[in-house]
């Protein structure tokens, strides 16, 4: 793995790293020992990688598997916001080597990349400490396998038509990175709208734990929250949950 020279020149450092657990616990250990970034940790297999809830992250090489190490990357309360930074970012570097995906990509909050309503991407924010606040941006994009039996639908680039490498991928998004995190440190509310343009719309299903609610996708507050229309009108404010489309469709909001 290489990084974009911009991004080099911008400061980023980069470890690329054969076989390791996790990228984001590898990265997490970093900081523990005083690294600060920001820094890419990058693996072209994982043996122990994992998704949102501790759920096991299939690693097969030849997929993407990168996490980007921030330290006080903005306020803590605002850390979740970093899901829909990284999913422009990965948005953008799909889009600059496969423009063709794009009227296929979509996503699903709060952060999942989807190609034809399957799953493409996603994205592990893992936060510790507040003084200073340490963010570790964990990315995986399905390039050349994806798993099979699983409870969303998923896919990757190579049966979508796209062949992109891992190594490609993630120079394109190491750019990408540095200039959407510019773009957040003025704010939330252009990439708030970004990522709109693009989200999963229609009527959704969404787990909180052992509760259920059913809507329809209204917007996202100013904080990122998923704000769903529920059947008697009233509007949920929703800050973590599983959101599964009752008609699926990978048809984004916008352009």
């Amino acid at each position: 793995m290489e990084l974009a020279p911009a991004a080099a020149a911008a400061g980023v450092g980069l470890i690329a790293c054969d076989m390791i657990a996790s990228t984001n616990s590898e990265a997490l250990a970093y900081a523990r020992a005083g690294e600060r970034g920001p820094l890419w940790i990058t693996a072209r297999a994982q043996t122990a990688g994992r998704g949102r809830r501790g759920r096991a992250w299939v690693s097969e090489p030849g997929n993407l598997f990168a996490t980007l190490l921030l330290t006080d990357p903005g306020p803590p309360e605002h850390a979740a916001q970093l899901s829909f930074v990284a999913a422009l970012a990965v948005h953008d570097a799909l889009v600059a080597l496969a423009p063709a995906v794009r009227p296929r990509l979509a996503f699903k909050w709060p952060n999942d990349v989807l190609c034809d309503g399957a799953k493409l991407a996603g994205i592990l924010i893992e936060a510790e400490g507040t003084q200073p606040l340490v963010a570790a941006v964990g990315i995986g994009v399905n390039c050349r396998h994806h798993p099979a039996q699983t409870d969303f639908p998923a896919t990757d680039l190579a049966a979508a038509g796209a062949a992109v490498t891992a190594e490609a991928l993630f120079a394109e998004l190491s750019l990408a990175m540095v200039r959407r995190l510019r773009e957040w440190e003025a704010g939330f509310a252009s990439i708030r709208a970004d990522w709109l343009r693009r989200a999963l719309g229609g009527d959704l299903q969404v787990r909180l734990g052992a509760r259920e609610l059913a809507g329809r996708f209204e917007t996202l507050d100013e904080s990122g929250r998923l704000m769903l229309r529920l059947p008697d009108g009233r509007l949920e404010a929703i800050a973590a949950g599983e959101v599964f489309p009752i008609a699926p469709s990978a048809t984004a909001m916008g352009p």
